[in-house]
This record gives C-alpha cells, structure tokens and sequence, in this order.
C-alpha cells in the first residue's frame, strides 16, 4: 500500500462544510469567518477570503468566479452593507446571507462592489445549487428553480417534504430533490418542467446522486444498508446495493465520471465501491472498460457483481442478505478527532450535551463528513469538515491476485 505521511498536522480554524464544484476540480470550505478554496487534486489552497462572518456552506459554480456562500455558523447573519471583500478585483461572489427578518440570496459582484441581484425568502436557506443556466434556491419544504438571469426569472416552486440536507441535484437535463412524501424522489425535466416521482425508500431520504451523463440515480434513506440504482430515463429501478446489515447514517454517494461505478460513505468510517447495474443501452461501457482494464500477466480480473456469501448465495429458501449485491472493494478512511458536539457516529457525538442542537446555515446541521468527489474512474477523493478537516485521496486498483481493491494513497488536514 503507498500510504504517505501526514503533509500537515496543524489543526487551524473549524470548517462549518466542505463541497466540491461540478468536475471535481476544486473543493470549498466554509468557515466562521469567511471560506477557502482548494485544488482538489493537489489539496493545494488557491484562495482565501476572510468576510467577517459565518459561512455555513459555500457551493461553486465550476471554475467560475460565482460561489454560492450560505451565512451560518455562531454568527450567521450577513448584512449586505457590512460586506468587506479583499482587494482583488474583477471576482464575483453568489452570497445567501440571513438577516434578523428576511432571508436573502444576492449576485455580489466585487468588481463594482454592488449587489447585482437579489432574492428574498422568509425561511432560512438550506442550500444553493448553481448552473450556467439556472439558481436552485432549496429550502425546508420546497425547491425554488430561477432562470440565471439579470434579475432572476422565477421558473417554478415544488413542494418536498422536510428537506434538512438541503438534497437536491442539478444536472444539464434534470434535477432531482426529494418527494412530498418521505423517501419519495422528485424528477423534473428542465426543460419542459415535467415532473416524475420515483418511490426509492419508505423512510426519508439521506443521500441523493445524479450520474454526470445524467442516466442513473442512486438513493439512500435513513436507515442506511440498502442503496438502490434507478433509471432518470423512465424511473425504473435498476438494482439494489446492500451496504451492509446494521443501520448507518450515509454521508455520501457518487457516480465514477463514466457511470460504472459507485462510492459510498458511512458513519461506519468505511469507503464502499460497488459495481453499478447500467441501463441497458449503457451496458456495453461497462463491458468496454473491463476489457480494457489492466490485469497482471497469467490472472483475470474480478469485474462482474460481487456477492460476499459465494455459493451459499445459490441456495434456495435462505435470507435475501445471501444474494444481495456487495461492494467489491472497501477501505476505511478518517473522519477525523473532533472534540466533543463536533463529533460523529461512535467518536463522543452522543456523549455531548450540545450534540443535538444543530449548527445554524449548515445543511443537516453537521459539518461535512466523507464526502466523495471522483478525479478519474480509477481515483477519488474524500473530504471532511470540522476542527480535523482532512483531504484524503483513494485509488481503486488490481491487487498481485487479480482482485479488484481500493486503497489510500494519500492524505493531508488542509487548514492552516
């Protein structure tokens, strides 16, 4: 295993959440006091803006200067005349700040030092999502679609359930939020705003993941040990992924660049990577890129769907636990030391008087754990928010026996 050393063992300031942009280029994390930017690839700092006060999440719009920044943390309110940039110029911010009364959503632009745009809401912002064409405003119970536009035009409002996480997913085609009903997803073409619902779970939802080509849609809820594949062409349910037989709380899904497969994150401190059942006119990639997959001389790869039981699986009349679908490759990674009421899962969380009042402008109310961002189909990156904000990077890989493994190649805590 090529495991290096730690790059950097200074702790610095408390990240609220981290998020990456659309390709994986870059990561944000917002802080109590403005937020910073990162090199995904290299954990390298590109920019750091001190604003005076809370961020709770920050959301880029591709390599763009546009960063959705959501006020939150001990101090989130961000009033627009108390805005202070740095001196750099001709950079432009997407700031969603709260006020005493109002909730807002403002197009800064730091080269004219004024507010291009603005949106009111008279409930707080869990998250923005951005696209060259389109703002996604999501709040507690609805969605809220504008065309990107001076001013915005609104498009539409769609009803969810309660939505804490903020779970939305904004693709070129289609964007997908959760149901009016728990575990119920929320499919709206863009285009022409049709809406389709798609029945995932029977408990709320917990994690949402739109595929890059916009073909396949996985899903968790609440309880954790079943993933499910579904079609974004005409919502069928594709396969089921078992993560595992005890509960867990998902931090995280997502799609390889080409859809084959997929990474999964747990307050179990393990990283999953499943094979994913394609559509079928997507089958023959799969079938592509196993080919072409190296392979030691004189062994052949393990590429088809892995069942940990093996011929037990065959049997008839025994638990569906034997023939469910398995990860082929697992690997721990860190969430991090985290002093108590910061913590998760077994690491103090329920151990703290104040674990359960959530953070303000945070999506979830958590800092940011586990979350997975792809670089290529053979390696990904997983980031943490926190005091123990850390950066680790994965590769997923043959061993000497021919078997498909992932393992760590890296990691860093990237606060100063």
């Amino acid at each position: 295993m090529n495991t290096r050393p730690a790059i950097d063992e200074s702790s610095g300031p408390a990240v609220l959440s981290a998020a990456f942009n659309s390709d994986n280029s870059c990561f944000s994390a917002a802080l109590e006091n403005g937020f910073r930017i990162f090199n995904a690839k290299t954990c390298d700092m590109k920019s750091a803006r001190d604003l005076g006060t809370g961020i709770g999440c920050a959301e880029m719009l591709g390599t763009t200067k546009y960063i959705a920044l959501v006020g939150g943390g001990k101090q989130p309110k961000f009033p627009q005349n108390k805005v202070s940039m740095t001196e750099d110029s001709g950079e432009e911010w997407l700031l969603v700040h709260r006020e005493a009364d109002r909730h807002k959503v403002i197009i800064w632009n730091d080269q004219t030092q004024t507010a291009a745009l603005s949106l009111e809401f008279r409930t707080p912002v869990q998250r923005v999502r951005l696209s060259r064409g389109y703002i996604v405003v999501v709040l507690l119970n609805s969605v809220n679609l504008y065309k990107f536009s001076s001013p915005p035009e609104k498009i539409a409002i769609f009803e969810t359930t309660n939505n804490p996480f903020g779970l939305c997913c904004l693709g070129e085609k289609v964007m997908l939020f959760p149901g009016r009903t728990p575990g119920q997803v929320q499919l709206v073409e863009l285009a022409k705003r049709n809406v389709s619902i798609i029945p995932a779970h029977g408990n709320p939802l917990k994690a949402l993941e739109l595929s890059k080509d916009g073909e396949v849609i996985a899903t968790a809820s609440e309880t954790g040990t079943l993933l499910r594949i579904w079609s974004s062409t005409n919502c069928t349910k594709l396969g089921e992924l078992r993560r595992g037989l005890d509960p867990a709380t998902i931090f995280s899904l997502s799609f390889s660049p080409d859809s084959t497969l997929l990474a999964v994150t747990s307050d179990k401190c393990t990283l999953h990577i499943f094979d994913v059942p394609l559509p079928k006119h997507l089958e023959q990639v799969s079938v592509d890129r196993s080919r072409n997959s190296p392979t030691p001389s004189g062994t052949d790869a393990d590429t088809g769907p892995t069942n940990k039981w093996g011929v037990l699986s065959k049997l008839p009349l025994l638990p569906r636990t034997f023939s469910d679908t398995y990860s082929f490759a697992n690997c721990p990674f860190e969430i991090g030391d985290e002093p108590l009421g910061w913590g998760t899962g077994s690491r103090g969380a329920s151990k703290s008087p104040t674990w359960n009042a959530p953070i303000p402008g945070v999506p979830g109310g958590r800092p940011t754990k586990g979350l997975i961002g792809w670089l290529s189909n053979t390696s990904l990156l997983v980031i943490g928010a926190g005091h123990d904000a850390r950066w680790e990077k994965f590769v997923v890989g043959l061993s000497q026996e021919g078997k498909r493994v992932v393992f760590r190649e890296g990691w860093k805590k990237y606060l100063d």
